[in-house]
């Protein structure tokens, strides 16, 4: 809260109108949540003042860990049935898709859930820009009345997330590699290469991203290119690929950190994890390093084989 407040504060003395709070919960590329302390705290902020709170949770099904996830709609009915009713409803939103829950990216379904007519209004004229077909509404409704089906194929999906996550995270373990502890949702890991770095600047990453993908042959995300403050981190993808490809990969990336092993720096040297932030700061970043899926033109994602 300290942040948002003087973020915002910063943004006044700018003469910067804030009209909206952009929240992806849960995170993307870090793959962790807002408990609901915290999210009542945004929600009081945004009101107090008059700021639209936008939640996008498009991974919300994804928690594959503790703590439970909370939606924003949690906190809402939690405060209409306290009979506060401090919050104004016209100022909250929720964005969402089907396309990491569910796994249906090809189908373009999203979803816009608000109580502000105004809102809603300019939402389904927009909508006539990208028509879902009839045949696709028809299926997914279809499949969403399927209660059973759907709290099954979560639960099943939770599990393998889980089990993937572990394995992955254990597998990078073992060759010295960290990833984000508090990380328990999402399709990816937020990988620590800190130690690779020649040196700490987003320079140094660029090429150590470069190296990765051109020699390595494996596609993954530079931090920098998610705004994140502190160089070395890179998320990666491993829930779109099968457990044999997962090990090809795990044994590149160990092939790769024992032929630079000499060249590591001691974790000891490194500051805490816990004082990682996502940072939009003013920095200008190039061409290479803006795309958090690929930052050059032609992606060199490749199915890993041998």
């Amino acid at each position: 809260m300290e942040d948002l407040e003087a973020a915002y504060e910063m943004a006044k003395l700018n003469n910067i109108r804030v009209k909206g709070l952009l929240l992806t919960n849960p995170s993307n590329p870090l793959g962790t949540i807002l408990d609901g302390d915290t999210l009542r705290n945004i929600a009081a902020f945004t009101n107090e003042n008059n700021i639209h709170l936008i939640c996008d949770e498009i991974y919300s099904a994804t928690v594959f860990g503790k703590p439970d996830y909370v939606s924003i709609a949690e906190i809402v009915d939690e405060d209409r049935k306290s009979g506060r009713n401090g919050l104004n409803l016209d100022l909250i939103h929720i964005v969402y898709s089907l396309s990491k829950d569910m796994g249906f990216p090809g189908l373009r379904v999203g979803i816009v859930y608000s109580y502000n007519d105004v809102v809603m209004n300019c939402a389904r004229k927009m909508s006539s820009f990208g028509l879902v077909s009839a045949q696709t509404q028809h299926m997914i409704g279809s499949m969403l009345s399927d209660q059973e089906f759907v709290e099954e194929f979560l639960g099943a999906n939770r599990a393998r997330l889980a089990e993937r996550h572990g394995a992955f995270t254990g597998g990078l373990g073992r060759v010295g590699i960290r990833c984000l502890r508090s990380s328990n949702a999402g399709l990816f890991v937020w990988m620590d290469l800190r130690r690779l770095l020649k040196e700490q600047s987003v320079e140094a990453e660029t090429a150590l991203w470069r190296v990765i993908i051109n020699e390595v042959k494996l596609n993954v995300s530079p931090g920098s290119s998610f705004h994140c403050s502190e160089p070395g981190w890179f998320r990666v993808c491993f829930a779109n690929m099968d457990d044999e490809t997962m090990e090809v990969a795990l044994g590149r990336i160990r092939a790769f950190v024992a032929k630079h092993k000499e060249a590591m720096k001691p974790a000891r040297k490194l500051c805490a994890q816990s004082s990682l932030k996502l940072s939009f700061s003013g920095r200008i970043y190039d061409e290479f390093i803006m795309s958090p899926r690929s930052p050059i033109p032609q992606s060199p994602l490749v199915r890993a084989r041998t």
